[in-house]
């Protein structure tokens, strides 16, 4: 692990264990900063990976809880600046994917990714806005189909256009804080959430669809996530459109 670029910072990143995640946080340790990898349920995995981030000489914890639940979210902040003594970056790449032409959509999917993908953002970014230290930053998750307009994509492209307009209001105030707040929205990317379902026709097809042709691998997004939650200070209420080109 280098400790070169932002020694002394540190990051919670949501959903840390998932292959987004997972990348993000692989990303923000190699720059030296401290890292505390979140998981909804089952702590194996998040505990594997901080295990690794420590071998390699880095930082790092897990920590559990609900992303849409106020209290174990703020102890979750609590337990990170009780360990690193402080919190400077938060990333939301937790969320849910349930695929379904709207006329057909089980509702209860639909309640679901409600509940995680804007509650559980909601619930994380408020917490963040008041304990992010100077300097800080706010990286949500969205996603290029509040662009394209898939079809089966619409209840999760709507959660998501929630998350982008949380972001643009927050990052706005948050006047005088010296705290970026942006998003990330990625194209087709392969990881385990985007894959599942998908025959290799449609995965071969969306892989073609943007100029670069190919699919986006996890450690695309977070080479962007690295750059808003460190070097990025002029950027601010933006989302940022990771696809190679798709839209």
């Amino acid at each position: 692990m280098t400790t070169e670029g932002t020694p002394g910072r540190v990051a919670l990143i949501t959903g840390g264990s998932g292959g987004i995640g997972s990348a993000v946080v692989r990303r923000l340790a190699a720059d030296g900063v401290a890292v505390a990898v979140h998981y909804a349920s089952g702590s194996g995995s998040a505990e594997e990976l901080a295990a690794q981030i420590r071998a390699e000489g880095g930082r790092a914890i897990a920590v559990g809880g609900d992303v849409a639940d106020e209290v174990a979210m703020a102890e979750v902040f609590d337990r990170v600046e009780a360990e690193f003594g402080g919190l400077d970056v938060v990333v939301n790449t937790a969320g849910i994917m349930r695929l379904s032409l709207i006329a057909t959509l089980d509702l209860d999917d639909l309640d679901l990714m409600h509940r995680t993908n804007i509650r559980g953002t909601f619930v994380v970014s408020q917490l963040a806005a008041n304990r992010l230290r100077p300097g800080g930053a706010l990286v949500n998750l969205s996603t290029t189909v509040t662009r394209t307009g898939f079809p089966t994509y619409g209840a999760y492209a709507a959660s998501k256009a929630a998350v982008e307009s949380l972001t643009l209001v927050l990052a706005r105030e948050l006047r005088g804080k010296d705290i970026t707040v942006n998003a990330v929205a990625p194209g087709p990317t392969a990881t385990r959430l985007f894959l599942d379902g998908k025959d290799q026709q449609t995965i071969d097809n969306l892989a073609k669809a943007a100029p670069l042709e190919r699919l986006g691998t996890p450690g695309d997004i977070a080479e962007s996530v690295a750059f808003l939650a460190g070097p990025a200070r002029w950027v601010n209420g933006q989302v940022i459109f990771v696809n190679g080109g798709l839209a």
